[in-house]
């Protein structure tokens, strides 16, 4: 078998190679050239592949080490018999610490109580559900908005949708103190997503929420979202996903509270789960029978060790949330230099989840809500 990967994509190289014959390169030089006489490629986002590199080629799998797939021509793929195939949820539980971390500041920053305010979720995937998961645990009111979803589990008829989880986006506009997104991108259909918050959305709104966008640049409008910071519509901003990356709105980026150049979900764990999960679909489609597939192991922490002795037990959580992964250093740094957006990106420091750590001196009412995080405790601690 001959496989391209993309070269940035980590803990892969060295493991590929149990598979066949394997090339690396950059993303951006994936060309018809490069893949012509490829069986798989290993990619990331970077290179779109459609009609205009496909054609012609050997390539039978396309396996993207991501969530998304705005960046393969899927009807494309499916009329010409490429399979293509992606790691959804891999980095669920990185977005959901992305999402718990800012909560956190933003309570701290403008002194109010999680616990004390409604939390509606738009996308209730993988990603979403963590979120709501960790949201919950953190005592907050949760209101879910999903209508593909809603619509797959409860059908349309009125008398099942009253049974739903669900609620519509009026709802969720007319009652949430906080708004995160976590859908996919898509440009038409019934639930067509693209600008899914523009001007009338901001306009609607009933209270004056913070809005969270960790999914794709354009489901929200940013003009209109910087409009709504102006003009005080919306309380704050949390951005990790722009329109037009890396040429981000300089204007924008300087009124969010927290603005990070797409990481959220960067954690080493998330991206070792996408490439192990990129194996096992290389494994499944060419029938390989690899088992167990051998896959680097992950790198600890360079402070594995939370020690909560001398914190105050209100601030125990966040404290141990933010030893683990702070926005607010990635956010000062954006914020100085947005030139370097794709820098920041590619030169990401390790980051691992809570799993990766240990505390020890929990205050006891709080260790709990730490475990269910999911920390680890030391013996005897």
């Amino acid at each position: 078998m001959k496989i391209l990967a993309d070269a940035h994509i980590p803990y892969l190289k060295g493991v590929a190679e149990q598979f066949g014959e394997v090339e690396y390169l950059p993303g951006n030089q994936f060309t018809k050239q490069a893949i012509s006489g490829k069986d798989a490629l290993i990619v990331r986002t970077v290179t779109h592949f459609g009609k205009e590199i496909l054609e012609g080629t050997n390539v039978k799998l396309i396996c993207s080490a991501t969530i998304g797939f705005d960046h393969i021509d899927t009807a494309y793929c499916d009329a010409n018999g490429i399979a293509w195939r992606t790691a959804p949820g891999c980095n669920a539980n990185s977005v959901e610490q992305y999402i718990t971390a800012s909560l956190l500041y933003l309570a701290d920053k403008y002194r109010f109580r999680l616990e004390d305010k409604t939390i509606g979720i738009i996308g209730v995937g993988n990603v979403g559900s963590k979120v709501e998961a960790a949201c919950r645990k953190l005592g907050m009111r949760v209101l879910l908005n999903d209508p593909p979803r809603e619509e797959k589990e409860y059908g349309q008829n009125e008398g099942d949708r009253e049974k739903s989880i669900f609620v519509d986006l009026e709802t969720v506009k007319e009652q949430a103190d906080i708004i995160t997104l976590h859908t996919p991108l898509t440009k038409s259909g019934k639930y067509k997503t693209y600008h899914l918050a523009d001007t009338n959305f901001f306009n609607t709104l009933r209270k004056r929420p913070f809005i969270i966008n960790s999914c794709r640049g354009s489901v929200v409008d940013n003009p209109a979202m910087k409009a709504a910071l102006k003009t005080g519509r919306i309380a704050g901003a949390v951005i990790d996903c722009w329109e037009n990356e890396p040429e981000i709105d300089r204007e924008l980026l300087q009124m969010a509270d927290i603005a990070t150049p797409h990481i959220a979900g960067y954690s080493a764990d998330g991206k070792w789960t996408a490439t192990r999960m990129s194996l096992e679909n290389l494994n499944s489609f060419f029938a390989a029978g690899i088992y167990p597939i051998r896959l680097m192991p992950l790198p600890e922490p360079h402070d594995p060790v939370i020690d909560l002795t001398e914190i105050e037990p209100d601030k125990q959580l966040a404290y141990a949330v933010w030893h683990s992964y702070n926005p607010m250093e990635e956010t000062a740094n954006l914020k100085a230099d947005p030139d370097k957006f794709y820098w920041f990106r590619s030169n990401y420091p390790l980051r691992r989840e809570y799993g990766a750590y240990y505390l020890k001196n929990a205050n006891p009412k709080i260790a709990p809500l730490l475990e269910q995080l999911g920390f680890c405790f030391l013996k005897n601690s």
